[in-house]
């Protein structure tokens, strides 16, 4: 079995191989020959301490693993340790066998950004140019590299509760990708004037007000993903045109949209298409140039197997990481 750290990892993945695999991945979905069951979640400890189980098998990339999650929110205050750790088991779809265990929350973030560029691929504007970020974590840093991989951006703003994150995440970002990257101060001023809105954060409530919203903005939310907390208020979702990932899990599990559902806001089929639809042509995504176009992703295992798969190609191409024999 090959192991691969969080360094090896990041060494074999490109965000451009990531974005091609899980265009790939939702095309397996719309074909049906992409097996994803539910998700296995239970609470550890405290109430707000998960693990995750996340199985899949791809049969046209030959690509089966399971993703193991947990998420402890108190990490970082309590230990100095991520609030969110993965491992990914790949296998070996033929026979079974265990192929690589590689570090999975630089994967998990470099999928969910690819993921969210294959959404705006195909529900952005194409003229696109100015992003706005909402969180400033590891995973708004790679959404803001998937929207400059599939738009010609040339400036971002980020908002932050704490100001010294988004200074931080815009002296970061901005050498690394060539474009202007603006910390500010309030959350509208990440949303007003902005083609594309990413909110990436761990927020309960919504971060910003729909009426904010220009025409033609595309938004990608990525941060919530339980059916009690949301980043987007009602007003956004319900002038949008709504894509998720999975129709399934996003019922379940989305806040973003459980929430105004029960409370009458949108019906049940307010949600437009999932993105395999969109992706294999089934529907059309964007369709005007005023259009709002909201892409909410509760994270699915195609998405971190099939980029897996990629990861462990390249591993031994590149001869990296280390054998173990189990």
């Amino acid at each position: 079995m090959l192991v691969l750290t969080r360094e090896d990892v990041r060494a074999a993945l490109s965000m451009a191989d990531a974005i091609d695999v899980v265009e790939g991945a939702f095309r397996e979905v719309a074909e049906g020959t992409a097996v994803t069951p539910p998700r296995i979640a239970f609470g550890v400890m405290h109430p707000d301490d998960l693990m995750l189980v996340m199985p899949a098998y791809l049969r046209g990339a030959g690509a089966l693993g399971l993703k193991l999650v947990t998420s402890y929110p108190d990490n970082p205050k309590k230990f100095q340790v991520p609030n969110v750790l993965a491992t990914i088991l790949y296998c070996d779809h033929a026979t079974g066998q265990g192929l690589a265990l590689m570090e999975g929350a630089h994967l998990t973030a470099v999928r969910t950004g690819a993921t969210s560029a294959l959404a705006t691929k195909y529900l952005a504007r194409d003229d696109c140019r100015v992003v706005g970020i909402i969180g400033s974590g590891v995973q708004a840093e790679a959404q803001l590299e998937a929207m400059c991989a599939v738009r010609p951006i040339v400036r971002a703003r980020v908002y932050s509760p704490t100001p010294a994150h988004a200074a931080r995440f815009a002296d970061t970002m901005a050498p690394r990708l060539g474009i202007a990257v603006e910390p500010v101060g309030e959350a509208r001023r990440a949303v007003e004037g902005c083609d594309i809105v990413v909110a990436a954060t761990s927020a309960t409530a919504p971060v910003f007000k729909g009426e904010w919203l220009a025409p033609g903005t595309h938004i990608n939310g990525i941060g919530s993903h339980t059916p009690d907390a949301r980043e987007v208020d009602d007003a956004t979702v319900k002038r949008a045109k709504v894509v998720v990932d999975s129709i399934e899990g996003a019922l379940r599990e989305a806040g973003d949209l459980v929430i105004p559902m029960a409370a009458g806001v949108i019906p049940r089929d307010h949600v437009y298409a999932d993105l395999g639809e969109v992706v294999s042509r089934r529907k059309p995504g964007r369709t005007s140039e005023r259009e709002v176009t909201f892409f909410k992703s509760v994270g699915l295992a195609i998405e971190d197997i099939s980029t897996a798969k990629r990861v462990y190609e390249r591993a031994k191409a590149m001869g990296i990481g280390h054998e173990v024999i189990l």
